[in-house]
């Protein structure tokens, strides 16, 4: 089932927008309604006010109407496993629970499964700050 999500991440990785760093990533979401949201990162020549892969996917997610991320798919092209950065992890947070599950891809599929409280032990909870 994850492979969908691989296919949609990478996808999106090749309409990146990345010509200062040429590191192009993608992402995927699979939202609460069952259906992926993907997003590439997004450059901007003032570094590093541009957009990752993870928070245009959830960009497309919430202007969905979608508010819940069930599972996660990243994939960069120049480093196999690409973690989503500490801001995406916590971006990933405010939709997500500790256990969605985050898949970190290779140009061959998924390669490695994680829960999301693995890449951010200690995130602000909503409940508890919002």
């Amino acid at each position: 089932m994850e492979n969908d999500l691989f296919e949609a991440a990478r996808e999106a990785m090749s309409k990146a927008h990345a010509p200062y760093s040429k590191f192009p990533v993608g992402a995927a979401i699979r939202a609460e309604d069952g259906k992926i949201y993907s997003g590439a990162n997004i450059e901007n020549l003032s570094f590093p006010e541009g957009w990752c892969a993870e928070t245009t996917a959830i960009s497309h997610m919430v202007m969905a109407g979608q508010r819940k991320i069930l599972e996660v798919a990243v994939i960069a092209e120049k480093l196999a496993l690409c973690p989503p950065c500490g801001g995406c992890r916590q971006r990933l947070a405010e939709f997500s629970g500790a256990s969605t599950r985050i898949f970190l891809c290779d140009e061959t599929g998924v390669k490695k499964t994680l829960a999301l409280s693995d890449l951010l032990p200690h995130s602000f909870e909503t409940e508890v700050i919002g």
